[in-house]
């Protein structure tokens, strides 16, 4: 009697995927875990485990003969920049650096915007300009820092077209640092309000219009409020990206620091990070509170 020495044949990878699936189907909580892992992991652990992790060094010192972290809570580091008169200097000018720029960026979208959106009426010519705004963010950012800076420099570009009228321009300090943070951030401006000004109805212009309303009383009473979201879903990136910038002040900015020079600087040239920790949470406070202050008008809703 002879015995049977033949193996089962090996699962295919057809059926181990159908298995598989089969089991995910099955089971709608392992489904959603496996589908969530990745984003949790990213959000929780890099994110928001970096950013507990920074609040905590903000509580820790550096000795000051060996450069050592000492890991023991103090309010060292909050004492020191809220005692420091140079601090409120820079944290004031920064906040106002990032509203003039957000004012700035305001005042050249809506135009832009509304031509696009409203009185161009070629599609392929209106997608032309939105694609024309958006093509500074194409290039690098040093590329676009250092144009900058050649605009802005003594004898530079600026100073060469206003010769002719016997004006010189601001050369590098404040002013460059406003207008090329101004420049950098525009498109993030005009996106968020040509899309606000698209879902305008022509007809709500068309009936102010048969009203008697001139174009200006339009603007004001029609266009304008309903734009009010788009305008604040705008000034969230120009405002949170001029808080957060650092480099384009070291290009244009002459003498000029904005506070994130300070987290910088404590951390590449004076190696105190519970300082550079410390100092970042103001940025964040300053962003956690004009969130609050804009979610009841409906602008997240815009981004």
């Amino acid at each position: 009697m002879s015995v049977s020495t033949a193996t089962p044949p090996a699962a295919s990878p057809q059926g181990s995927s159908r298995a598989v699936s089969g089991f995910l189907y099955r089971h709608p909580r392992v489904r959603l875990a496996a589908l969530l892992s990745a984003p949790l992991f990213w959000l929780v652990v890099l994110y928001l485990g970096s950013l507990a992790i920074m609040v905590v060094a903000a509580f820790w010192s550096t000795d000051s003969f060996t450069g050592a972290l000492v890991r023991e809570p103090t309010l060292k580091n909050f004492q020191t920049l809220f005692r420091g008169q140079v601090y409120w200097v820079v944290a004031l000018r920064t906040v106002g650096i990032a509203l003039a720029v957000t004012l700035i960026d305001m005042v050249l979208a809506v135009p832009l915007a509304f031509v696009a959106a409203k009185v161009v009426r070629s599609r392929r010519l209106r997608y032309a300009l939105v694609i024309a705004v958006t093509m500074p963010l194409w290039a690098g950012y040093l590329v676009k820092g250092y144009a900058m800076q050649t605009m802005f420099i003594n004898n530079g570009v600026i100073d060469w077209m206003l010769a002719p009228l016997g004006l010189k321009g601001p050369g590098l300090g404040l002013a460059a640092v406003v207008f090329s943070l101004a420049y950098l951030w525009l498109p993030y401006m005009v996106l968020p309000v040509y899309a606000g000004l698209e879902r305008i109805p022509d007809s709500l212009l068309e009936a102010s219009a048969d009203l008697g309303a001139a174009a200006s009383r339009t603007f004001r009473s029609v266009v304008l409020p309903l734009l009010v979201p788009s305008l604040i879903a705008g000034s969230i990136f120009t405002f949170s990206l001029t808080l957060g910038d650092y480099i384009m002040v070291k290009i244009v900015g002459g003498t000029t620091q904005m506070w994130a020079n300070i987290i910088y600087d404590n951390v590449g040239v004076a190696n105190n990070l519970p300082l550079a920790a410390a100092a970042a949470l103001f940025p964040i406070t300053v962003i956690v509170l004009y969130l609050l202050a804009v979610r009841r008008t409906g602008a997240l809703e815009n981004l």
